[in-house]
């Protein structure tokens, strides 16, 4: 091993040299870049998804072993992040700046949370000011990883899986707060069921903060916080939007199903290994794919304006059609009006027109499958830089 050490030390050291953001990077020592990100993402996902659970049953620990494992991804995060602001290799400016002030705004929400919880107690819900915080932090650290691989990798089917796969970790980070819903839906049917999940320390505690004695009520507003609009809003605009850029950046046909997929698989698999150790269960969002899938459908159009009000249209309708349809045949959030799912679909509209001329403003749109490369580097070198 300390042979190892010293040969990962003696390869690493010459690339420790101060420079600016966008020099030229060694093929090797990008692909170790990208690798540490890919690894600091992995242990940031499966910390999360343990912490979600751990809050539906016991009281907060700042020591818990969610926490300690998230926090070995974010010393990789921070390592990896002095490398690129020093070295400015893996980066350019631009991307540079986004792992920044992601990593910076991650910092800085910790202790924020931790001062949180010190004087407000519990603070379970996903959707508190401090807990917002860690997932804009994180969202904008994965912008600046997936420009900076955007640009810098090479041609070829890896650089499409690693591109794919940054999505999904961008997806689950912005889905995040939404699983407060889904673990509450399973939170209230257990305590009708008479055998809650949560400890009764826990739901004492939550009494306690409200001011009211543990009944279903209390277990109500303990386990969804925000109005029930909040949930299909979210899933029409937030996680569509995802894909919309999923789409676009990485070029391939369905790709926006298969981040949505790769996800629900995961949270599909993830859950049982939970519920085998005694954590409470989630719904899965499943309705998500229909959205994806209509996305997807949606690039078959190549007039920019109309895919972003066509592609909206369905998408939405897809989202609450398959929304209405988990809800009676499995397990899902409440619904709501088709009203309230007509202003997400709106909403989405504007966001997906302004995807569309940020895509091309900052070069961001993959060269599509079959696409002359001959036009694509006319488009791109009439871009604005």
């Amino acid at each position: 091993m300390r042979r190892r050490a010293a040969a990962v030390a003696g390869w690493a050291l010459p690339y420790w040299t101060r420079g600016e953001a966008g020099r030229e990077t060694p093929a090797d020592l990008f692909r170790v870049l990208y690798l540490g990100w890919l690894a600091a993402f992995v242990l940031k996902v499966l910390g999360a998804s343990w912490d979600v659970s751990w809050h539906f049953k016991w009281l907060r620990d700042d020591l818990a072993p969610p926490h300690l494992l998230n926090s070995v991804g974010t010393v990789v995060v921070v390592a990896l992040t002095i490398v690129h602001v020093y070295t400015g290799y893996g980066v350019d400016r631009t991307a540079q700046r986004l792992i920044q002030w992601g990593t910076g705004t991650f910092l800085v929400a910790v202790p924020l949370d931790l001062i949180n919880h010190r004087v407000n107690g519990l603070d379970i819900t996903s959707w508190s000011p401090s807990h917002m915080l860690l997932y804009i932090g994180t969202f904008f650290m994965i912008c600046g990883v997936i420009r900076g691989w955007f640009l810098g990798a090479p041609p070829g089917r890896m650089r499409t899986l690693v591109l794919g796969g940054l999505f999904v970790f961008m997806f689950e980070n912005v889905w995040f707060p939404a699983q407060h819903q889904e673990y509450g839906v399973f939170g209230i049917k257990a305590w009708d069921a008479g055998k809650p999940e949560a400890e009764p320390i826990l739901l004492q505690f939550a009494a306690d903060q409200m001011g009211r004695p543990v009944d279903r009520g209390m277990v109500v507003d303990f386990s969804l916080p925000v109005p029930d609009e909040v949930y299909p809003l979210y899933g029409v605009v937030a996680a569509m939007i995802v894909l919309v850029f999923a789409r676009a950046m990485i070029g391939r046909a369905f790709a926006a199903t298969a981040v949505a997929a790769t996800y629900v698989v995961y949270r599909s698999l993830i859950w049982p290994l939970l519920a085998v150790a005694d954590f409470p269960r989630s719904a899965v969002p499943f309705f998500l794919i229909a959205g994806a899938l209509a996305i997807d459908l949606a690039f078959l159009v190549r007039i920019p304006v109309l895919r972003a009000l066509a592609g909206s249209l369905v998408a939405t309708l897809a989202v609450d059609l398959a929304l209405r349809s988990q809800n009676i045949w499995l397990e899902s959030p409440p619904v709501v009006s088709p009203v309230t799912m007509a202003i997400g679909g709106t909403a989405l509209a504007a966001l997906w027109l302004g995807g569309e001329w940020f895509l091309g403003r900052f070069r961001l749109r993959a060269i599509e499958e079959g696409e002359p490369q001959a036009m694509v580097a006319v488009v791109r070198a009439t871009a604005t830089p």
